[in-house]
Order: structure tokens, then C-alpha cells, then sequence
């Protein structure tokens, strides 16, 4: 580590920002010297959690589900009763509203959102592709799969603020009760993809209800980390579903949920929950192009769980694991950059990611310059639609799949990068 000025940034001298400049520069020239390559882009589990599930390999230890069908054969389009059963309770919907699937989410989603566009849904005028055009609303920053899967769609997108308790609904219900090309909205309820915020009931509960120019507006509800806590204080996503039948529009919402970072994310169980209706749409058309799910791995699932209580449990294990390297990232950035009025960053409480904001105009200098030291971040204004963050001060950070050892030396690149990328501007501001 590097000593560095405990005043703010922006009370130095021109010949202090100098100076800072250059002992960070000599640090970051000593980290590219080194060689090595980090990666903090991408939310993955690291191997210890993969290693959580490896007795699934000698899973399922039967062919058959309890009611004697063999789950080597066709058919099961929604998925095994008993794996619904068990995660409906921790979504806390009912299992005829769930379908378990293959192992992505996001293909679910993309799934949704073609049949929209192809058939409309069960209350939609026409389908959406007949519209002069499509808009969803997106809560930034927020997930760039979300976003890139709307761009391939030719969906259009507007920005909402996201804040600690949700997207800003006052924006929300205005956008989305003025202009019925507004079909739709993503969010990320529970500690959200990078914010790690929490949609409070209150929140939720004026998106249940809001009136909205298009009769057919659909809540894309992606509860991807509702079960990720990192504290013994476990949030709990708003109960969508069930709010918004209760104000009179129970086919809003569209949850998404998967097991992707519980078990394994590439052979894991993706879930959906919609209202019933809804939800027979959905495999009417999904009967189409599937003979039904791999249920040999539902089974698996099953018999590794057992029921809810044994998924809580397994993802004890898992905070066990990764909440040390969350509390290792604040370390490091608290260390280095509090106090500096450079950067400010979360402290989730559970899922996956820590959200950095640097100063307006820096976070792409501070991707270029971890890239020199062998860091690789995820590329600035990634949590923006079509990659643009407006002020480019953004980034994303994904602590959970290195080993300690590398997470430590990861973020006392960042910090390092920060601080280069902020003397620059300072001193520039001043020399002006």
C-alpha cells in the first residue's frame, strides 16, 4: 500500500496532486510489472461455492419423481411438482404459479419477451411487434444483460433513477401512465445488480397499483439473488405477485429466479411465477419448441435439498464464504480512498455485487488504467443502456470469485486507478 494525503482530494495544491500522481503512478507501474492477470467483471461463483453442491454428482439416486414418473422421459413441460413445491415457499408464491425450466433464467426471459412480441400476452390487445414501437423502463444503474437483451430486440429504453429503496416510482408511474409504447420495466428486487438495493413494500406497492397507458404493462420481477444474503438480517423480497392481483393486475408481473450461483450456474434450475393464466401462456408456447425440462437434474435438486429449510441452509454456506470478501473490499477502499472525496461505494447486504461511483468524468480512465495493471473491470457505463453512463462515473465490482489473496490485490488496484484518475481531473480543474 501507498501512503497517500487523509484530506479531500480537492483541497490539494496543484503540487500536492503532482505529487499524489506520481507515487500512485510508480504504484501502478510496480502492479503492471508484476504480470499478473485479475478479473473482478463478472458476478460468478468462485470454486469453493461450486464445491457447496458437488454431492449433487452422485444425484439423483432414483429415476423416478413420488408420483412414479420416470424423469428420464418426455414430458413435465413445468418442471417436478416437488422442486415447484420447495422453491415456490421461498419465493413466496404458489406452485401452480411457478414453472421450473433449464438451467438460465435469462433464456427464460428472452423467452417472455419474444412471445410478447410475436403473440402478445393473455392481456394484450395485439402483439407487441404490431406496435409502432416498444419501451422499457429501466432503473439504472442496473444489469447490462437486461439491457443488451432489450437492444437485440430492438426495444427501446428509458432511465429511471435507482435508489436505496427501488426505482424512483415517481418517474416510473409517470413514464409508464403517459405512453402506451411504455410496455414494461426490469427490476431487480432484492439487492439489486449493482446497487444492492431493496425494493421496500412501499415501492412495490404503488408499481402493483399505478395506472399505465398500456393495458398489458409488464414488471419484469428478476429476484436473482433473493435468497444471497451476506448477514444473519435476511431481506425479503415484496410478495409482487400477490400485490399486484390485489390492485387489480394480476398479469404485471413476471418473476424470474434460478439457482445459477445456489448450485451450479451451469446446470442449475431456472424459475418462473406468474399468475396462472399467465403462466399457461407461457408453456402453451413454450410446449411448441420443448418436450419439457431436464428433470433428472430437478431430481437431483430435489434429493439434495430436501425441502426449503435445506436451500436456507446451503445458502448460509455460501455467505460463509463470500461475505469475508465483501467486507475485505470495504477494507481495502476504505482504507485507500475514504475520506478522499473521490469515490463512494456500497455496502451490500447480500447478493453480488459492490457498486463504485467515481468522480463524474473518471470511471472510464479508471477501467483503462486497471486494464494496464493487469486488472481487468467490467468496462465503464456497463450498468447504463447501450454501455453509456451519462456522467461516466460508474463502476461495477464483482468480488466474489477470486481467491483473498487476489481480491486484496484487485481492489488496491482500484483504489490506486481512482487515485491516479481523480489527480488527473483535480489537477486539471485547477490548473484551469
Amino acid at each position: 500500500m501507498t501512503e497517500q494525503s487523509s484530506r479531500p482530494l480537492s483541497d490539494l495544491s496543484p503540487e500536492e496532486l503532482t505529487a499524489l500522481a506520481e507515487t500512485q503512478r510508480r504504484a501502478h507501474a510496480d502492479q503492471a510489472a508484476k504480470g499478473t492477470k485479475l478479473d473482478v467483471t463478472r458476478g460468478k461463483p468462485s470454486s469453493a461455492q461450486l464445491d457447496l453442491a458437488d454431492d449433487m454428482l452422485s444425484l439423483p439416486s432414483a429415476t423416478t419423481d413420488r408420483a412414479g414418473t420416470d424423469v428420464r422421459n418426455y414430458g413435465g413441460l413445468a418442471g417436478l411438482p416437488e422442486l415447484r413445491e420447495i422453491f415456490a415457499e421461498l419465493l413466496w408464491v404458489e406452485p401452480e404459479q411457478l414453472v421450473a425450466g433449464g438451467n438460465s433464467s435469462l433464456t427464460m426471459m428472452r423467452d417472455v419477451l419474444v412471445d410478447l412480441l410475436l403473440f402478445g400476452a393473455v392481456d394484450s390487445p395485439r402483439p407487441w411487434a404490431k406496435e409502432d414501437k416498444v419501451t422499457f423502463i429501466c432503473p439504472v444503474p442496473g444489469y447490462d444483460r437486461h439491457f443488451a437483451l432489450l437492444e437485440d430486440l430492438g426495444i427501446e429504453m428509458v432511465t429511471v433513477p435507482m435508489s436505496d429503496d427501488g426505482p424512483d416510482v415517481e418517474e416510473v408511474a409517470r413514464i409508464a401512465g403517459s405512453d402506451p409504447s411504455v410496455k414494461g420495466m426490469w427490476v431487480v428486487p432484492t439487492y439489486a445488480n449493482p446497487t444492492g438495493a431493496i425494493v421496500s413494500h412501499e415501492v412495490a406497492s404503488r408499481l402493483a397499483a399505478m395506472e399505465t397507458a398500456a393495458p398489458d404493462f409488464k414488471i419484469f420481477w428478476d429476484n436473482a439473488y433473493a435468497l444471497h444474503h451476506l448477514t444473519e438480517e435476511e431481506a425479503k423480497s415484496a410478495d409482487m405477485i400477490t400485490l399486484c392481483s390485489g390492485a387489480g393486475h394480476p398479469h404485471r408481473t413476471v418473476m424470474f429466479a434460478s439457482t445459477s450461483k445456489i448450485t451450479w450456474a451451469g446446470a442449475g434450475v431456472a424459475f418462473l411465477a406468474s399468475s396462472t393464466e399467465q403462466v399457461a401462456w407461457y408453456l402453451e408456447h413454450l410446449g411448441k419448441g420443448s418436450i419439457g425440462p431436464d428433470k433428472v437434474n430437478q431430481l437431483r435438486h430435489v434429493e439434495f435439498f430436501g425441502d426449503a429449510d435445506g436451500v436456507r441452509a446451503h445458502m448460509r454456506r455460501h455467505a460463509e464464504i463470500i461475505a469475508p470478501k465483501f467486507a475485505e473490499v470495504d477494507r481495502v477502499l476504505t482504507e485507500r480512498l475514504g475520506g478522499l472525496g473521490v469515490a463512494t461505494w456500497n455496502r451490500p447486504t447480500g447478493g453480488y455485487f459492490v457498486n463504485l461511483d467515481v468522480l463524474p468524468g473518471t470511471a472510464s480512465r479508471v477501467v483503462a488504467l486497471a486494464k494496464e495493471a493487469g486488472l481487468s473491470l467490467t468496462p465503464a457505463g456497463a450498468s447504463f443502456p447501450h454501455g453509456q453512463d451519462p456522467d461516466d462515473t460508474n463502476i461495477r465490482l464483482a468480488p466474489t470469485m477470486p481467491p483473498m489473496s487476489e481480491l486484496t490485490e484487485a481492489m488496491e488496484t482500484v483504489a490506486t486507478c481512482v487515485l491516479i484518475a481523480a489527480a488527473e481531473q483535480l489537477g486539471t480543474t485547477t490548473k484551469e
